[in-house]
């Protein structure tokens, strides 16, 4: 058994749809489960759908129109035939958003979001599959929610393994083409939930898991996992191999490679894990399972910017101790700023932290009463795995190095 992930980028039209029966037709279809995502950039519409019911209730009919009108041109291209079962099916699905979202009572934003978002990957799966039989690739469609139980964290659902392996084993039949949903999964109560960040590699990794599968796919829009993002770094390399253990330290860093959350179940059954190009499906890609750390051994580049720099100093040059530092962290906590990099002397304290959540003005405020306080902003945090002195130096040229942080594989540098 096989599990392949097709995210958004794969079936954002019908151009899409038909390169991913191409990808099929040249790997194979046999004995495997293959998971999609909502199409483009549909669960970004469909969050606009949930940000109406929320904050502007007559924009909720035009809002839910640019997403049928987005599937039905998809599937006006695909499917000549008016008459086709799929319109019906697509249509219903539809009917059940609009439905939801006249009759529910409940105020709760993640659970309102849960019960409306996932039905752009329910869409998407059901006019691929209807799609895969007309082109003569027959296939059954699953729910996922069906299959993957969970706890009610909505948007970021803990898994019921027990439960989950049961459903898998006993609705799952191994020897056909399954076509199914990332991202979601439900309750017991059966609403649906969400598996958070990176939810539909999580998913292809839940249910290879509970299939105790050969191998997981994630097909994607480039050749395999690069030492660098271009969209930052000029020049890229592809990496043939990498360790679990390396790729979650990558991720850790903030390298879009792999969310660790989908390597921890392949990792405990050791199931390679391959990201490949729908472009290119012939082309070696990149395989992450056991073995060596990373080949070749090439450094790897990550930058996360939009950062924010503070250097923190006693007013009375005492030492910042334990209990200084307790206080610091807990102000961090309660202003949801994520902690990137920490670096302490006897008397001064500097951190790098991610404003995600836009709390930086009210925690200075509150630092400022017990501590000297200097902060940059607008920082670019860039981190090296497997770095070498060319590496640094060509991170250094041009730059004002505010930070430099070193260990035995590792170099980090905070610049302006």
């Amino acid at each position: 058994m096989r599990v392949f992930k097709f995210g958004g980028a794969s079936v954002k039209d019908a151009d899409g749809i038909r390169n991913v029966v191409k990808v099929l037709q040249e790997v194979g279809h046999k004995d495997t489960l293959v998971v999609i995502s909502a199409m483009g950039k549909m669960t970004n519409a469909m969050e606009k759908v949930v940000a109406s019911y929320f904050e502007d209730k007559k924009t909720i009919t035009s809002s839910i129109q640019e997403v049928i009108d987005y599937h039905e041109n998809i599937l006006s291209d695909l499917f000549e035939n008016k008459n086709h079962p799929v319109y019906s099916k697509v249509k219903l699905l539809f009917e059940e958003v609009k439905g939801f979202l006249t009759w529910n009572k409940s105020p709760k934003y993640a659970f309102v979001y849960d019960q409306v978002v996932g039905y752009g990957e329910l869409v998407s799966t059901t006019i691929v599959s209807e799609y895969f039989n007309e082109v003569g690739i027959p296939n059954t469609w699953q729910d996922v929610r069906n299959l993957i139980k969970t706890d009610n964290g909505y948007r970021d659902a803990a898994v019921n393994w027990e439960r989950t392996q049961q459903e898998v084993s006993t609705r799952v039949d191994m020897s056909k083409l399954n076509i199914t949903q990332g991202f979601l999964g439900s309750d017991d109560n059966n609403f649906t939930t969400t598996l958070g960040r990176e939810g539909s590699d999580y998913s292809a990794a839940i249910l290879a898991y509970c299939l105790n599968a050969n191998s997981v796919t994630i097909w994607k829009d480039v050749p395999g996992v690069l030492n660098a993002d271009p969209r930052n770094f000029k020049e890229t390399q592809l990496l043939d191999q990498i360790s679990y253990r390396e790729a979650i330290e990558l991720a850790f860093y903030g390298a879009s490679v792999i969310h660790p959350k989908t390597l921890q179940p392949l990792q405990r059954k050791e199931i390679p894990l391959h990201v490949k190009s729908f472009i290119a499906p012939k082309g070696n890609g990149t395989t992450v399972g056991k073995g060596e750390d990373i080949s070749p051994k090439v450094p790897c580049f990550i930058v996360k910017k939009d950062q924010v720099l503070i250097k923190l100093s006693s007013l009375d040059f005492s030492f910042i101790m334990e209990d200084n530092i307790s206080e610091i962290f807990k102000l961090f906590h309660d202003h949801r700023m994520k902690v990137d990099l920490i670096q302490n002397s006897a008397i001064s304290f500097s951190v790098c932290l991610d404003n995600k959540f836009n709390g930086l003005q009210s925690m200075l405020d509150e630092l400022k009463r017990r501590f000297k306080v200097v902060c940059h902003e607008d920082v670019s945090l860039y981190t090296i795995r497997h770095f070498n002195d060319k590496a640094v130096k060509s991170l250094q040229n041009g730059r004002s190095v505010l930070v430099e942080q070193r260990g035995r594989e590792t170099v980090q540098l905070v610049v302006k």
